[in-house]
């Protein structure tokens, strides 16, 4: 599936608020640097997009606990949280898609009010390889858009870890239900 020039590695929110030590840390979350590492490099040999999502969110966003939402607060723009953690050898070409980036509305998918689709579709591709955090939320999401939009999906699940451990199996086994081929 994933190997051809219309392929692209989309890499969702990455962020240091979701790795170890941020306000909403993601268990096992530095397990995936190595996994996403080496599919960074094999993406730049194959000549791919690498595309990186991140929660950019202003400081009185709506999913705040605060606010009334499920979060505590987090990826606030142009902090040290919502930036991709140092770990992650993100290039400097790579394209960086901005979610979540409204006071009153909250975005869980790359595809959702970014405009990707468009970008994605207008330089060719078809299959995206997907690793990230966190595999029950905002990959989830972004796995099932991109499905639903007709991309083929391969995710990287040693490329990916829950906020919900307990999910795991379920989550892979929805979104492999959904058409995503899901490579363990």
């Amino acid at each position: 599936m994933v190997g051809s020039n219309d392929s692209a590695l989309l890499l969702v929110d990455i962020q240091n608020d979701f790795c170890s030590g941020g306000s909403l840390a993601v268990p096992g979350s530095q397990e995936i640097f190595p996994v996403v590492n080496a599919a960074i490099t094999d993406a730049q040999d194959k000549r791919w997009p690498i595309i990186a999502s991140r929660d950019w969110h202003p400081v009185d966003h709506c999913s705040f606990n605060h606010r009334g939402g499920p979060w505590p607060v987090h990826c606030v723009q142009d902090t040290h949280g919502a930036a991709f953690h140092h770990e992650l050898d993100l290039p400097a070409m790579a394209i960086r898609v901005s979610k979540g980036t409204a006071f009153e509305t909250d975005a869980y998918s790359a595809f959702d009010g970014t405009q990707l689709e468009q970008f994605l579709s207008r330089r060719g591709i078809k299959h995206l390889q997907v690793a990230g955090l966190a595999l029950d939320v905002c990959v989830r999401a972004t796995v099932q858009d991109a499905l639903r939009l007709g991309f083929d999906v391969e995710l990287l699940v040693a490329g990916t870890r829950a906020v919900e451990s307990g999910q795991t199996d379920d989550v892979l086994d929805q979104l492999a239900e959904a058409g995503a081929s899901v490579r363990r």
